[in-house]
């Protein structure tokens, strides 16, 4: 159940995703806050860590960098990898339904704020054999 009045939200208040790989905390979404149109939060990548290619189908998606430093992938229109090396301030679009992945090359904790437009693509991350929910506070 969503509370429409959420529309200033601290990571510490809501759940989070966890993974081998790192944790996504959805701090926009329909069931946080009873946003319509797109989905969002912080994502956590460990030093040496990242999440595998992957795609969002009838989605796309924007990745802002917020620190440390990594390796990003975003497949071309014709399913060519095109990969860079992003930092703070990096914005990363990843149009919709394109195969992406994203590896913390750097020596500290990796850390971005993930947008899904629509919203939706991320709660299929909940089907992942490594997926844990991780409480508010943790």
């Amino acid at each position: 159940m969503s509370d429409k009045t959420k529309m200033f939200v601290y990571l510490k208040d809501v759940s989070a995703f966890g993974f081998d790989w790192g944790r996504l905390a959805l701090t926009v979404a329909p069931e946080v806050n009873g946003a319509e149109r797109f989905s969002g939060g912080v994502v956590d990548l460990p030093s040496g860590q990242g999440h595998t290619r992957h795609n969002h189908p009838g989605a796309e998606e924007i990745i802002f960098v917020i620190s440390g430093t990594g390796e990003q992938m975003v497949e071309d229109e014709a399913g060519n990898p095109i990969v860079k090396e992003v930092g703070p301030g990096c914005t990363v679009y990843v149009p919709e339904s394109r195969f992406h992945s994203t590896l913390n090359t750097g020596s500290g904790p990796m850390q971005l704020f993930v947008v899904y437009s629509p919203a939706g693509p991320e709660l299929g991350l909940r089907d992942l054999p490594d997926f844990r929910l991780i409480p508010p506070g943790t």
